[in-house]
């Protein structure tokens, strides 16, 4: 599969492109079982709601620890972490190569899989799951540039109520303030300057088998779950190859995935 010049383009202008039916539901459903034995088991490294909300920005730049070394007995798992490595099923997702031409296009580079971030199984669970502030991904990353882009698949259906993936489009382009971020550097809803720029915020719907590509750059958030079923997603992220992880970096402790040019 590739891009037609007008989707290349729209994903040029907004920084996130949805790519409907991509994968078949077997595929989902085959890895949304093997995912939800390493849930259940919370097999590290993992991430918690607790752990999510404590971290600093410290925290988040430069440790390359990914264990939670939660103490408690009954712990919410944000996300999978590192999951290249875990199953058979989550690597072969991960190197598809129906979607290489499209990461081709969006990059105009090689890819190659960057382990040190995403690299997860994303969930929100039913109950005890939190929303996810306004943010860019890229904050936390150390590259030499920002041609990343993230590959989200939906497992089952994604909307509003269960914390669908919120945009705002044109935000990767944008050029912003120190002051309008927060000491996390999670976009403030609170600034006059930034209210207007949330107000162009969009969100689509997505069903099982469903893929969203986003720049590193793009403005995103979801809302918490307030439906009885979890929701689980695949997210991961490339670069491309001209794009190098600066050294002494959490970007650069763990290892790239090149994939062959198709």
């Amino acid at each position: 599969m590739q891009l037609t010049a007008e989707q290349l383009a729209q994903f040029n202008k907004d920084g996130f492109i949805v790519l409907r039916n991509f994968l078949d539901a077997k595929s989902c459903d085959n890895i949304l079982r093997m995912a939800q034995i390493h849930l259940d088991a919370k097999i590290e490294p993992i991430e918690t709601e607790i752990g999510y909300d404590s971290r600093d920005k410290a925290y988040r730049t430069a440790v390359t620890d990914y264990s939670s070394h939660a103490k408690e007995e009954h712990i919410t798992v944000r996300r999978l972490r590192q999951v290249y490595k875990r199953d058979a099923l989550f690597k072969a997702w991960m190197e598809n190569r129906n979607i290489r031409p499209v990461l081709q296009q969006v990059l105009d580079d090689e890819v190659v899989i960057t382990t040190a971030h995403h690299n997860s199984i994303m969930t929100k669970m039913p109950y005890y799951s939190t929303a996810t502030s306004w943010h860019q991904d890229r904050r936390y990353w150390r590259y030499s540039d920002d041609n990343l882009v993230s590959v989200w698949l939906a497992l089952d259906d994604e909307y509003s109520e269960n914390g669908v993936l919120e945009f705002i489009p044109g935000s990767h382009k944008m050029q912003f303030s120190a002051t309008q971020f927060d000491d996390k550097e999670y976009f403030s809803q609170t600034e006059e300057e930034n209210k207007k720029i949330i107000a162009t915020k969009v969100s689509t719907n997505l069903h099982k088998g469903d893929v969203v590509l986003f720049h590193s750059l793009l403005l995103h958030r979801a809302n918490k779950n307030s439906t009885d079923k979890p929701k689980i997603s695949f997210v991961y992220t490339v670069k491309g190859a001209k794009t190098e992880a600066i050294p002494g970096t959490r970007s650069s402790e763990f290892p790239e995935i090149p994939l062959k040019k198709l």
